[in-house]
């Protein structure tokens, strides 16, 4: 027990010690200031008595000095003493007198003085050096004195800088092995909590029961559970991972270390390592706290992988430390370490084992319902009118990460105050999230006539593609103003699938290619406007043969390495497999191709009124081409589940997982310049 010896009764031991007086650098500079100043003023090892002008007089007839001083403003002077006449003038203090005794005397002017010395040379025939100078003043001084103390100043400069102190931070030369993490202590002003993280509801759950730890670890030890070393959160860039480590840092009543993966690299050898053992050493002396490392895969990046060969790697000793820190014969308790990556591929597999990070926190893309969430946050502060519906901004917005949809928030904020309004409509959004995935348009981009009807059959050949294939992405529009880097684009709702068939993925690949097969049907020329389409079509093919074992050739093989370790120089396969890999790419795109010309060729009526369209409009939606085509024949994959959500009872929740294999909004930058 922590009072057992603290009792009234108790005998308190005598401090024998004292109080403790705290050492700082700077009273080594005042000593050493001291030292200047008294070498400066004191170095002079003279002995003086002061005498009157008459006994001067004596001493000078008799020869009892040898030199004399004149000080002219003050009429006075100093006589430095013969050695042999020490005892005639200090008499009982000669002993005292030391090696250059002087005597002072007030004289009655320079000028008299001058005439005594006249007279006595005259007579006696004395030869003393005598010297006229006139006294100064303090300010005199001090002006003399002023290059030591720019010098002393300057010393003092470098040395806080070199030891990171003053404005400098602890960037120093002698602080270089610190730590950089930032520290929010208890009580900290940090006002991010998990209400301000929509969505995650699994990750959520899992860093809420480490804060629910933290507070009430007995809940959990009672039952022989033992608190967590440390989570990673994984997940592409933009979905929440920082944030909900900031969360924790609002909710848990402890104090919370934030830094970056790359605070631990430097240029000089050591630092790393000693700024992972100066980061655990402050740590637990603060436990129980909590340790966010953010963008881990700086440090945490497999060994053995430097290019420098043989050579000793500052990471690798970084994260030789860091793992005996997490994990070693030294204990940690209390001490728990949340990392964050969005490459946990490359992360050495030591790090990831459990008993360093027990969990793996996936902080995947945000779904449908997701989405929802996150929108309903970021339009708090956010003047919004009746025509704006979050279920329609979430739908129109798959594969959008929370920062996207904040950004998209923000945008459509500034689009609307661009017009000079008083609250953000429904339209605004819609520009918003075509300017964020299409770029800014160029409305005074000249092109000619010809130009213009290129891209606008390029683009109905998008669109009817995408009609008439039962698993292409549903068309949201399609417009001939250029935008950002592209002269036409077109944008479509990715389905967001849980796997993906091939026959879904070669519809995919039929509607990518059917840009550059109107052109050519139509036009009779094909032209450099599909080169992003050819590009996607190339490295989807590639991965269906080499990947997914989707060809006929090669069935059920795959040469994708999921563990992340490189096969090095050499390929897994054979150079015939090569080719034959090759071929097998070609014959598909060829395949999809041809099909794709053929679809044009039976509805070239209807793709001739798109093209007119859009050359007249410059803009069409899904409604347009329900005008051309007629209703299309299948329903989107998302507006039938959430139909099916709507019929369903109140209390049962339909989760609609990403599809990894299907992007954000496509933006086909089909027409380039």
């Amino acid at each position: 027990m922590d009072n057992y010896n603290k009792g009234e009764n108790s005998p308190k031991k005598p401090n024998l010690k004292g109080p403790k007086i705290p050492f700082n650098l700077y009273w080594v500079y005042l000593i050493v200031f001291a030292a200047i100043i008294g070498m400066y003023f004191f170095s002079d090892n003279t002995v003086t008595k002061e005498v009157p002008w008459s006994d001067f007089q004596g001493y000078v007839k008799n020869n009892s000095v040898n030199k004399i001083i004149v000080d002219r403003k003050n009429s006075t002077l100093k006589a430095f003493v013969r050695p042999d006449s020490v005892k005639s003038v200090f008499k009982g203090e000669a002993d005292r007198a030391g090696t250059n005794p002087a005597i002072i005397v007030r004289i009655p002017s320079a000028d008299k003085f001058a005439d005594f010395y006249e007279t006595v040379r005259a007579e006696y025939k004395y030869d003393i050096d005598v010297s006229y100078e006139d006294s100064t003043n303090p300010l005199e001084i001090l002006v003399g004195f002023l290059p030591v103390i720019l010098i002393f100043g300057l010393f003092i400069y470098m040395m806080r800088r070199m030891s990171g102190g003053g404005s400098g931070g602890g960037g120093g030369v002698f602080s270089v092995g610190k730590s950089k993490a930032q520290l929010y202590d208890k009580g900290s002003d940090l006002r991010v909590t998990f209400k301000d993280v929509a969505g995650l509801s699994e990750a959520k759950e899992e860093i809420e029961e480490i804060v629910e730890f933290l507070k009430n670890p007995s809940r959990y030890t009672e039952i022989g559970g033992k608190i967590p070393k440390g989570a990673l959160l994984v997940g592409p860039p933009g979905t929440g991972k920082t944030l909900l480590a900031k969360a924790v840092a609002g909710e848990a009543d402890v104090p919370f270390f934030s830094l970056s993966g790359s605070d631990f690299v430097e240029m000089f050898v050591g630092v790393g390592a000693s700024r992972v053992r100066d980061l655990f050493k402050q740590a637990k002396e603060k436990s129980p706290c909590i340790i966010f490392i953010d963008e881990i895969d700086a440090i945490g990046r497999a060994r053995g992988r430097n290019l420098n060969m043989g050579s000793n790697d500052e990471r690798e000793n970084t994260l030789n430390q860091l793992l005996t820190e997490m994990d070693g014969f030294g204990t940690n308790s209390g001490v728990i370490i949340l990392a964050a990556t969005n490459r946990a591929d490359i992360l050495d597999k030591a790090l990831l084992r459990a008993g360093r990070f027990d969990r793996q926190i996936t902080v995947d893309l945000p779904d449908l319902n997701d989405r929802k969430e996150i929108f309903k946050v970021h339009l708090r502060p956010v003047k919004i009118d009746d025509t704006v519906d979050v279920e329609f901004l979430s739908r129109q917005t798959p594969g959008f990460s929370g920062a996207d949809i904040a950004n998209v928030c923000n945008e459509a904020a500034l689009i609307a105050a661009r017009k000079g309004k008083k609250v953000v409509q429904k339209e605004d959004f819609t520009n918003a999230v075509d300017r964020i995935i299409g770029g800014l348009e160029k409305k005074n981009k000249v092109t000619t006539l010809d130009e213009r009807k290129t891209i606008a059959i390029h683009e109905a050949g998008h669109a009817t593609l995408s009609w008439f294939l039962q698993y292409a992405n549903p068309l949201v529009k399609v417009t001939i103003v250029p935008r950002g880097k592209a002269l036409g684009a077109a944008w479509y709702l990715p389905e967001e699938r849980q796997i993906t068939t091939k026959e879904q993925m070669l519809d995919e690949m039929c509607a990518l290619l059917g840009g550059r097969a109107a052109e050519e049907v139509f036009i009779g020329h094909i032209s450099s406007g599909a080169a992003n389409d050819l590009e996607r079509v190339t490295k989807q093919a590639y991965a269906m043969i080499s990947y997914l074992g989707m060809s006929e050739k090669m069935p059920n093989l795959s040469y994708y390495d999921s563990s992340g370790e490189a096969y090095g120089f050499t390929k897994p396969y054979s150079e015939e497999t090569a080719l034959l890999i090759d071929t097998e790419v070609r014959n598909m795109i060829s395949e999809q191709y041809e099909r794709a010309k053929k679809l044009l060729l039976q509805h070239a009526d209807g793709h001739g009124k798109l093209a007119n369209l859009l050359i007249t409009e410059e803009v069409i939606f899904a409604d347009d081409l329900k005008k051309v085509f007629g209703e299309r024949q299948w329903v989107s994959r998302s507006e039938e589940l959430y139909k099916e959500a709507e019929e369903l009872p109140d209390n049962i929740e339909i989760e609609i997982k990403k599809n990894e294999d299907v992007p954000g909004i496509i933006s086909e930058d089909d027409q380039s310049e």
